[in-house]
């Protein structure tokens, strides 16, 4: 103490006023220092003898500074308190991460009630407990993975009972309920001092926020106050989470209900286009190329109308069945039908994935293709029966005049200087069959059977079997004049002609370059049956020319068209289409003007064509080794040659003719063939 505070000491002792005895303890105040420092004034005065009064006056000072000085802690505490629940607040408000917010305030906690540990628990009603959430100054990963059931240890008697707990030595405290599990976190943590309190919502418990000590400590009501606070703004950010959780769940429902519907408005939009766009279409005498194109515009990809030959056949099926369009791998397949005749399909590309509306105007598009084609067809068909007429005219060659055959083909886009063939159809499936069964081919001995029968019995059969004849015949026309169409409608494609005739169908079909009677013949086989469902068995002429100077060629060649019919259907071959030329040397008798050459030349020609090119003897060598029993020792002799010159020989014609020559098959037609070429050579 300096000696002028002495002095004022000793003026109190003296009487007068005390003054200057609380200086020292301000000097104390204004420099923060600590309590014992408030000590010392009064013990230098102690040491140095001073009266009674002036130790009075110092005690009073030190008291009245260290309420001040208490006081000033508080505020300063206070401050602090009251600055962190702001900045909490202050986070709380620019909420964006709801795990961030709760670690700030499990620190800040922490920092202001000088604990070691703090941490926060939330329940999990789904599991009836309470887990940890987060942690500050925890080092234990057991204790951090903690969940506590209701009523156990501290935080579970907490989140029970909405209350605050407070523990000064955990291990000891009786009135919560204490679990090994529990017991070993606390005890690898170390704590021994807990502090805990409830996050609320309304009456709510959500969880418990916790303050803990590794040491024995009495926590005071302001500490529990505070972390009180601390907890009802973590509940706020715990709600405040959960709120803008819920609008931002709510607002992109309401973006995905946004987008439904803009795309449902996109949908109707397009839909309303095709439908406007294929009405325009059937009032201006649009086509069906007109409309897949208009619907390719609308759908955004590409429709096309394909034929039901070509169309896959599951789904195409299944479309027909359903009336619907199916997919078909990354296809959509909706079938084109009039009257339950399946007349092709229009096919989207590339939309593995189709809305449901979209679907609907791909079905309304192949509709109204249907109803274009039905339209159509009753255009077409008097178009066919005046292309009947006319091939009915060639066939029977009541029309002679040149001149008058071209203008009336030429009417009907056909050209009769082109090369045709002239291919002769029929059904060959169950109505056909049936219709064969009850017109009179009955089993041997049922006559007899039927006699034996009383005529009761005999009347009852014959009715039945009436009404059965009656049926099978309807069902077999039906059939054919399905045939008849649909053979119609392929001649009118294909530039050609087609009539009923003899139970079919004749058609007169035009040749292009590169193709074959034969190909021709299994096309349109194919074609028909797709088309009726039934089996369709066509025989096809040999190539025919200039049909309108030689009107009587068509009538030929519908003979040997019938010819090579009949043949198929002898050889089981039904539902197949051929020429005379698949008949191999059996095709010269169902050939109608026996083509001799040709058969010579599709079966030996290649050794002709060499022999006559390169000066050798294949043909005379080949002839010979047939002659002797196809023995090349034989042969030799005969041709008085070595047996290697007959095997080198031979080898050129194997390569010539290919490497099954000398199978029983071709060996039969070979050897005609020669004999053919011998004798056509002596004429």
């Amino acid at each position: 103490m300096s000696r002028d505070h002495l002095q004022s000491a000793e003026r109190a002792e003296a009487g007068a006023p005390l003054t200057g005895a609380e200086t020292p303890f301000l000097e104390l105040l204004a420099r923060g220092a600590s309590v014992d420092a408030y000590e010392q004034p009064v013990l230098l005065a102690r040491a140095e003898g001073r009266s009674a009064a002036v130790l009075d006056g110092l005690e009073h000072a030190k008291l009245l500074a260290l309420r001040v000085r208490a006081e000033l802690e508080g505020r300063r505490r206070r401050e602090a308190e009251l600055s962190a629940l702001f900045e909490t607040a202050h986070d709380l408000a620019g909420l964006r991460d709801l795990d961030a917010v709760l670690q700030a305030i499990v620190q800040r906690a922490r920092s202001l009630l000088g604990t070691d540990v703090a941490y926060l628990s939330l329940n999990d009603p789904g599991r009836g407990d309470t887990y940890m959430r987060v942690t500050e100054g925890s080092v234990a990963a057991r204790f951090q993975q903690l969940r506590l059931g209701m009523g156990e240890g501290l935080g579970g008697l907490v989140a029970q009972t909405a209350r605050p707990y407070v523990t000064d030595d955990y291990f000891k405290d009786e009135r919560f309920q204490h679990t090994h599990a529990i017991d070993s976190g606390v005890r690898d943590e170390g704590l021994v001092a807990i502090l805990g309190v409830p996050l609320m919502l309304g009456h709510h418990v959500i969880g418990v926020l916790f303050a803990a000590d590794r040491r024995a400590r009495v926590f005071e009501r302001e500490q529990i106050a505070l972390l009180g606070s601390f907890a009802a703004l973590a509940a706020a950010a715990i709600d405040t989470a959960n709120l803008l959780t819920e609008t931002r769940s709510a607002l992109a429902g309401l973006e995905r209900a946004n987008e439904i519907i803009r795309d449902r408005s996109g949908v109707i939009e397009r839909a309303s286009d095709v439908h406007d766009r294929l009405a325009e279409l059937v009032l201006r005498g649009g086509g069906v190329h007109d409309v897949a194109a208009a619907v390719s515009q609308v759908l955004d990809g590409t429709v096309e109308f394909t034929e039901a030959a070509t169309a896959p056949t599951t789904a195409l099926e299944a479309s027909r069945a359903e009336g619907h369009a199916v997919p078909h791998a990354d296809d959509w397949i909706a079938a084109v039908t009039v009257g339950g005749e399946l007349l092709g399909a229009l096919v989207l590309r590339g939309h593995p994935g189709l809305d449901p509306v979209d679907q609907r105007t791909l079905e309304r598009a192949a509709m109204v293709t249907s109803l274009l084609l039905l339209a159509r067809r009753s255009a077409a068909e008097a178009e066919q029966r005046v292309r009947g007429e006319l091939l009915d005219d060639l066939l029977d060659a009541r029309d002679r005049d040149p001149r008058l055959l071209r203008e009336r083909a030429a009417r009907l886009h056909a050209d009769l200087d082109a090369t045709h063939v002239v291919l002769a159809a029929r059904l060959d499936g169950g109505a056909a069959e049936a219709a064969r069964r009850v017109s009179g081919n009955v089993e041997p001995g049922r006559h007899t059977r039927a006699a034996a029968e009383p005529a009761r019995h005999a009347g009852v059969t014959a009715d039945a079997a009436h009404v059965d004849g009656a049926t099978a015949a309807d069902q077999e026309a039906g059939a054919r004049r399905r045939l008849w169409s649909a053979a119609s409608h392929l001649a009118a494609t294909r530039q050609g002609l087609a009539a009923a005739r003899d139970g079919g169908t004749v058609l007169l079909l035009p040749l292009t370059a590169g193709d074959t009677a034969t190909a021709l013949a299994r096309r349109t086989a194919r074609d028909l049956g797709t088309a009726v469902h039934e089996a369709v068995t066509v025989g096809a002429s040999a190539p025919v020319r200039d049909l309108a100077v030689q009107p009587d060629a068509v009538a030929a060649a519908y003979a040997e068209g019938r010819r090579c019919l009949d043949a198929l259907r002898l050889l089981g071959r039904s539902g197949d289409g051929a020429a005379a030329e698949d008949f191999g040397f059996l095709g010269l008798l169902l050939a109608g003007d026996r083509d001799i050459a040709g058969f010579v030349d599709r079966t030996i020609g290649e050794v002709v064509a060499y022999d006559e090119r390169r000066g050798t003897d294949l043909v005379h060598t080949l002839d010979a080794y047939f002659t002797c029993g196809m023995s090349p020792a034989r042969t030799k002799d005969a041709l008085h040659v070595h047996v290697n010159t007959v095997a080198q020989r031979l080898e050129r014609v194997g390569r010539l003719l290919g490497e099954d020559w000398q199978s029983p098959a071709r060996t039969l037609e070979i050897q005609l063939a020669l004999r053919l070429h011998k004798l056509s050579a002596q004429r």
